[in-house]
């Protein structure tokens, strides 16, 4: 895949780097960004409540995917 060769070229350290089958990824704007890193800092919490897949699906309904 084309992002991976770009992250291997940016960090030879990341020179196996590789997606696993069925991932996402979602851009996030600058100003949304410490509301999200609290979001990700608190995920232990959120999947107590429900799990990551409903979460992902819900993400993907929210976003027309």
């Amino acid at each position: 895949r084309i992002s991976s060769i770009w992250v291997k070229k940016r960090d030879p350290g990341l020179a196996t780097f590789g997606w696993q089958s069925g991932y996402g990824s979602f851009s996030v704007s600058k100003s949304n960004l410490d509301t999200v890193r609290k979001y990700i800092a608190d995920q232990k919490k959120h999947h107590k409540e429900r799990s990551f897949q409903d979460e992902y699906r819900t993400l993907l309904r929210k976003h027309g995917l």
